[in-house]
């Protein structure tokens, strides 16, 4: 892991300029070295992001006996042990900070007859999983986690699962992913109703390694006992490292930045949608399909955002977004409004609660709610802000400064290293005052 003690200090003003390609998508990289384990013959990958998160990921494969190359420049080869040739790892495997790796590798373990233990660093320890081992013990599955409820997770063999049909609570890509995987392995058909969209990533690459998924509305279904067979993946750059630029090019005058090769799976476009509605200046080009997932160009320019109230049925399709969307609401005028997003409050920080100690703390009018956030927008000022080691609120913060009158310090961002790896060169080249500080 890297240092803790890493801080950005970004000076303010600027624009973003020029063309650049963000890393790449970090749902479809995790889903990319789990399905390519478990098929039959060998995957290729290029765009895998290597960012902690995902490489995490790579790591449990590798330490469960499947043979991998790389990462090198994005590029990766599976060697796939087919669906039950998973061996029991030597030790724990430590998922870093990776929800995402611990909550979909709870069903795809599940039914494998393997003991194994899942782990995490003190940030992953304290996240929710009673919501990923409550369905999987419906299924059969004996998943035990800490009284509250939290990892470590122990995966104990069991005979058998059984398809359940299972209806979401809340919202959650990672929980019916979770289920879905775990049908992989169950007796029987599985199938998860959605209150509302989330992203599709597992199903889509279900279906590109040839498995089939039918979809009935709000209601996913598969049956367990199928094979999967490799397939070339190439992952796009994803859209939630790419929104830190759209905002940042949004707010700035001056900016003209185009985004290259970003996904744009219509479950995940709630960044563009919510922008366009403030009134920003986003242009979609060079449309085409990659793998399943459709994928364009970003063209963004400054324009003069105003405040709005988020429609709710765009929270699922941008969760990960929000923190760089409160800094376009802090720049925007007029007053903006989110509601039923609950779900911010257990990610890798309280993203409500840190980003409105760190809007207040530059001068920002912004009041946090149960569910969401008002933020009055107005003048940035300069200051001093902690990301609670949260790799998003760190980017986010960052892009604050085009349009702060004074230095913005970001501490605590060593965890940028997750998702985005080389963010504060990247950033730089785009035209952001950026010093990345080590210890």
């Amino acid at each position: 892991m890297s240092d803790s003690l890493t801080e950005f200090h970004v000076s303010p003003g600027g624009a973003l300029c020029g063309r650049i390609r963000v890393p790449g998508d970090k749902s479809i990289s995790h889903r990319s070295i789990m399905l390519g384990s478990l098929a039959d013959g060998v995957t290729r990958v290029s765009g895998f992001l290597q960012g902690e998160d995902s490489l995490a990921t790579l790591g449990a494969f590798r330490a469960m006996g499947v043979e991998i190359e790389g990462p090198h420049d994005g590029r990766v080869v599976i060697h796939g042990v087919g669906r039950k040739g998973l061996k029991a790892p030597a030790q724990p495997l430590d998922l870093g900070n990776s929800g995402t790796s611990m909550r979909l590798l709870a069903g795809l373990l599940a039914g494998q007859g393997l003991d194994l233990v899942l782990t995490g660093d003190a940030s992953l320890s304290g996240r929710p999983m009673r919501r990923v081992t409550a369905p999987l013990a419906q299924m059969g599955a004996r998943v035990e986690a800490t009284d509250a409820g939290t990892a470590p997770l122990h995966i104990r063999p069991v005979e058998a699962l059984h398809g359940i049909d299972f209806a979401l609570p809340v919202a959650s890509a990672q929980v019916k992913s979770c289920v879905l995987l775990a049908g992989l392995y169950a007796d029987g058909e599985t199938c998860v109703t959605e209150p509302a969209p989330t992203r599709d990533h597992t199903e889509r690459m279900l279906q590109g390694f040839g498995y089939e998924v039918r979809r009935e509305g709000n209601r996913i279904c598969l049956r367990g006992g199928g094979r999967l067979r490799a397939c070339d993946i190439d992952v796009p750059a994803d859209i939630s490292s790419a929104a830190f630029f759209l905002v940042g090019a949004s707010i700035a005058p001056g900016s003209d930045l185009l985004l290259e090769h970003v996904g744009m799976n219509p479950t995940r476009d709630g960044v563009i949608n919510i922008l366009r509605l403030m009134g920003a200046d986003i242009e979609v080009s060079n449309e085409r399909s990659m793998g399943g997932e459709p994928v364009a160009d970003l063209r963004v320019r400054h324009a003069a955002l105003h405040g709005i109230h988020i429609p709710e049925d765009q929270v699922p399709l941008a969760i990960d977004e929000f923190p760089a969307l409160f800094v376009a609401a802090a720049c925007a005028e007029g007053e903006t409004v989110l509601t039923g997003a609950e779900e911010l409050r257990v990610k890798e920080s309280d993203r409500i609660q840190a980003m409105a100690d760190g809007l207040q703390a530059l001068g920002v009018d912004a009041r946090p709610t149960p569910d969401g956030m008002t933020i009055q927008g107005g003048a940035l000022r300069g200051g001093e802000v902690d990301s609670h080691g949260d790799h998003r609120i760190a980017m986010s913060f960052a892009m604050a400064a085009l349009r702060a009158d004074g230095d913005i310090r970001i501490r605590d961002c060593a965890n940028v290293n997750t998702s985005f790896p080389d963010f504060g060169r990247l950033a730089g080249e785009a035209g952001l005052h950026i010093v990345t500080e080590n210890g």
